[in-house]
């Protein structure tokens, strides 16, 4: 019997509770009772079993529990006010504490154990209503921009099982491009959300520093670079996070993102650039995708520019000694940091690689984070004239699985990061926020998205190109698009298949 035929991609939409429902669609069933939460929960854990043995997005799983919380929700009787996403089913990265469940950052170094609270952002992501299934993947300490964890499979691109997910929000990607949940925690160090929103043609926005909840990690740094958030399919799930989070905390120095429902027709000033301070080109189908888009926005209205990159020159060296020293601190205090039987001989090639070049680049630190710090002044004073910039998310398309693996030699994948990661981290360091929308896809059937950059606490504009370009150019489902899919309908082959990718 010859062996069955490898799927090109993995989607779980079918005629089941959850359908092709966005949350905010879900959540209203809900509370008309056209859906009861226990159903839907029920549903959400077959997609997730028929998916993962593809997809490789799971890193634990609370099902038993969740099923329980279902049923006590459904059992409950009417109160006012409920929150908007009650009982909707979502998954949390693996670098946030939920109690209960274990937190290892996507890491052998980070023993197996239970956190006894929940981290600051999860209460407020929990306290939207959301039912945690579990907990999604990411590369160790979310230092890669491919979801590749040299101790386990790939979490695999639902598009194209060839090719990569994303980073380090891979995991929470793939499963809502697949189909498993409508909306994911994702966070955001460097591109985290953005990354892996674009590989996976999902919407993803990292707000403005402050705007939300801070876990712990995120207050020690001497520059937060993290932003947390989540990937979702449709801009009316991200601005209604947004718009919910705010219910639960609102910080008094940025204005607030309130109730936003559509594109308001207001003319934009809107600012492009094409290719990255690093001086990497952006390839041909990335460049043409954000071209595309910004004709378009000129003939909704908007004023498009070409404006150069704003930051100092050094930016991307800078941000690179950054990021290698954070690994190098997490390599040298994990045991204080992560758990007490950290084992920093268990870490991965990408972290000790950066941990060696920190240790070789150190005398550079104090300049770097002069010049990072700085960079929120600089940006601020190149976006007074300027309502958002256009940009692409990366510097290329999503790449094959195995371009950017821990196990590749480390001068060769520090590389090939630099010339992928090129746009996103400018957000991190200066604090502003930023979007991945979908606009196109490559001949391999790839989504490609281009980023927008606000000026500070302009997550509201962001939005609203957003939904502009939502009701101008709906990007489809992967179920839409997809000819030569792995559907729920053919799961009886999932497990042979397994075996096969």
């Amino acid at each position: 019997m010859s062996a069955p035929e490898i799927p090109e991609s993995c989607h779980v939409f079918s005629n089941d509770a959850m359908g092709r429902d966005d949350a905010t669609a879900l959540a209203d069933k809900i509370r008309r009772r056209e859906l009861s939460i226990t159903e839907l929960t029920r549903a959400a854990i077959a997609r997730a079993g028929a998916a993962e043995p593809l997809v490789h997005g799971i890193a634990s799983d609370n099902y038993d529990d969740a099923i329980h919380s279902a049923s006590i929700l459904d059992a409950a009787e009417e109160s006012a006010p409920r929150p908007l996403f009650r009982g909707v089913p979502t998954y949390v990265k693996d670098n946030t504490n939920v109690a209960g469940l274990s937190t290892r950052h996507g890491s052998l170094a980070v023993p197996e154990a239970t956190a006894a609270d929940t981290s600051p952002f999860a209460r407020q992501l929990l306290a939207q209503g959301f039912l945690c299934l579990g907990k999604s993947t990411l590369p160790e300490f979310g230092f890669n921009a491919s979801t590749e964890p040299a101790h386990g499979p790939a979490t695999r691109n639902p598009w194209n099982l060839a090719y990569s997910s994303g980073a380090s929000s891979g995991g929470s990607a793939a499963l809502v491009a697949a189909g498993v949940v409508p909306i994911a925690h994702a966070n955001d160090g460097g591109g985290s959300i953005r990354i892996p929103a674009a590989c996976c043609g999902l919407v993803g926005l990292k707000p403005t520093r402050g705007r939300l909840v801070d876990n712990e990690a995120a207050a020690s740094l001497p520059i937060n670079i993290i932003s947390e958030g989540v990937v979702t399919r449709s801009v009316r799930d991200t601005a209604n996070f947004f718009d919910q989070a705010e219910s639960y905390y609102r910080n008094p120095k940025l204005p607030a993102i309130g109730r936003i429902e559509g594109p308001s027709g207001r003319p934009l000033r809107i600012g492009l650039v094409l290719d990255s301070i690093n001086g990497h080109e952006t390839d041909e189908i990335t460049r043409q995708t954000v071209e595309a888009t910004a004709r378009r926005l000129e003939k909704l209205g908007h004023r498009i520019e070409p404006v150069p990159v704003p930051v100092h020159s050094a930016f991307p060296d800078d941000f690179a000694l950054y990021w290698a020293l954070l690994a190098f601190g997490v390599r040298a205090n994990g045991k204080k940091l992560l758990h007490p039987a950290f084992d920093k001989h268990r870490t991965d090639g990408l972290t000790n690689g950066l941990g060696r070049m920190f240790r070789r680049q150190f005398w550079r630190l104090p300049t770097a984070l002069w010049r990072l710090k700085r960079s929120w002044h600089d940006y601020a004073h190149a976006m007074a004239g300027f309502d958002a910039v256009l940009t692409p998310v990366l510097g290329h398309t999503t790449p094959a699985l195995g371009h950017l693996s821990p196990d590749v030699p480390f001068d060769t994948l520090f590389e090939r990061l630099r010339q992928y990661v090129s746009f996103t981290p400018l957000a991190n360091a200066t604090g502003a926020p930023a979007i991945s929308l979908p606009m196109s896809h490559t001949p391999d059937k790839l989504p490609v998205s281009v980023q927008f950059m606000g000026r500070h606490g302009g997550e509201r504009t962001l939005l609203d190109i957003a939904f502009t370009l939502e009701a101008d150019h709906p990007w489809p489902l992967l179920c839409d698009f997809s000819k030569n899919s792995l559907s729920s309908g053919e799961s009886k082959a999932r497990d042979s298949l397994a075996n096969t990718v």
